[in-house]
């Protein structure tokens, strides 16, 4: 297992690129922009996308899908119902973009990327539909957990009883993890459970 990591968009959203360099595929974790960068990094590291994991919907997330979709037609890209929007108009439609069809996964689903398998948590709390994504010792957050910090909680479906709730579950995982979140540096499990505010008020509960 290769775990790529590129910093895309305006809002400074990571993108993972999850390889089995045995097998020469890849999930590409939040593709938020800059799709042709993220393609020509699979491309270098020799593994083609197989699929494509959302932690959440939110546009900065989510913004080239469509556009890696057009140069991997038909591969899959997984996102949880709950942050499938459709009423025209509504709060959620102006935050989350128009994706292509999705196929939903939540709590206790996982994705095979070639030999690796990715577990799905139900993370709500920045949206109502947010996972976090376990392979191996590979934590990727989202904007659930942060180095330090965690996400915020003001926008549509965001809840901070959900938030604090999924930072307990998160912080009482069993062994070490690598966190790698939705924005800013990458961390330890062990570290955050030390040093992260916002984590050690959840699990004081």
């Amino acid at each position: 297992m290769n775990i790529l990591s590129l910093t895309v968009g305006p809002i400074m959203t990571n993108c993972y690129l999850l390889c089995d360099e045995e097998r020469k595929v890849c999930a590409v974790i939040d593709p938020g922009a800059e799709a042709g960068r993220i393609a020509r990094a699979a491309e270098s590291a020799g593994c083609a996308p197989v699929c494509i994991l959302l932690t959440h919907g939110h546009y900065d997330h989510t913004g080239a899908v469509e556009e890696l979709l057009k140069q991997y037609p038909g591969i899959p890209v997984y996102l949880s119902r709950r942050d499938q929007h459709d009423g025209a108009g509504s709060e959620l439609t102006r935050l989350f973009p128009t994706l292509p069809s999705v196929t939903d996964y939540d709590e206790g689903d996982t994705v095979s990327v070639g030999g690796l398998t990715v577990s799905v948590l139900a993370t709500p709390g920045h949206s109502a539909g947010s996972v976090t994504l376990l392979c191996g010792n590979a934590m990727f957050s989202g904007d659930t957990l942060f180095a330090g910090s965690c996400g915020r909680t003001d926008l549509a479906t965001g809840d901070g009883d959900e938030m604090l709730s999924s930072l307990a579950r998160l912080g009482r995982l069993g062994g070490e993890f690598r966190v790698l979140p939705g924005h800013m540096d990458a961390s330890l499990l062990s570290r955050e459970r030390a040093y992260n505010p916002y984590l050690l008020h959840a699990l004081r509960g």
